[in-house]
């Protein structure tokens, strides 16, 4: 007998604003990305395919090969989606004990994703939703994609632990899971310790959180045969600009 993969209770696109400004948190379908979105869901699953073959990622400190990312910043202003000439990705110690306090530049996004009219529609949709929780002049807007495998036989989404990324919104998509177990969810109340569990299993799924609200992490991956992966887009949203190393450097 196995466990059952906990499912989350899922916000429809009408309210998602309210919840996440009571709560904290949102978890939405698919479907509701694409309302959000105005982008058929179909064009979104299209976008899985720039996944592949993404670069593994070099700083990882505890010697792990598992996971693969590109990176991509962008403004978001009065409905206008800026990409920004590429940039380091850079968090404090304080946010990232692990990573925390070194310029980490990885491989650009691919201009065929960037050049996507679904890419570009996703964001703005998702912006357009969080002004309406914080009225922003401009959104410093960071992109992930992530790839973790299980090429060591385990693979860690969050090597760094229960964290907060020291931005305002966070949004984690779940793109896929192939021959995989773990991955699971979890958030926290950053105040207090009330917390929730969940996994993310359709292809586009959201959670959508409160970055001064909430506290997250995803456990481990492990095979379900000779190899897995889970692939997530992650995506921050920060309205008093990006972080940058104090020292920071051009490339």
């Amino acid at each position: 007998m196995t466990n059952a993969i906990p499912a989350p209770k899922l916000t429809p696109t009408k309210e998602l604003t309210q919840a996440l400004r009571s709560q904290g948190y949102v978890v939405a379908s698919a479907e509701t990305v694409s309302e959000m979105s105005q982008v058929p869901l179909a064009n979104l699953l299209n976008l899985t395919q720039f996944w592949e073959g993404l670069p593994r990622d070099p700083y990882l400190k505890d010697g792990g090969r598992y996971r693969f990312r590109r990176h991509a910043s962008y403004e978001i202003e009065g409905g206008h989606l800026n990409l920004v000439p590429h940039r380091a990705h850079w968090q404090s110690v304080d946010y990232n004990a692990l990573h925390g306090g070194i310029e980490r530049w990885f491989e650009p996004v691919q201009p065929a994703l960037l050049n996507d009219p679904a890419w570009q529609s996703l964001l703005l949709g998702l912006a357009q939703v969080l002004s309406g929780l914080k009225p922003v002049k401009t959104w410093s807007v960071e992109a992930h994609q992530f790839r973790i495998d299980t090429t060591d036989g385990i693979g860690r989404p969050t090597p760094e632990g229960a964290h907060r990324d020291g931005v305002d919104f966070v949004a984690v998509f779940l793109l896929d899971r192939v021959g995989i177990k773990g991955g699971e969810t979890r958030i926290f109340d950053a105040s207090g310790s009330a917390g929730l569990r969940f996994t993310l299993a359709q292809p586009w799924s959201v959670l959508l959180m409160n970055d001064e609200k909430m506290i997250h992490e995803s456990t481990p991956i492990q095979p379900l045969g000779d190899y897995g992966y889970r692939d997530t887009l992650v995506l921050t949203f920060r309205s008093n600009g990006f972080q940058d190393s104090p020292n920071r450097s051009q490339q």
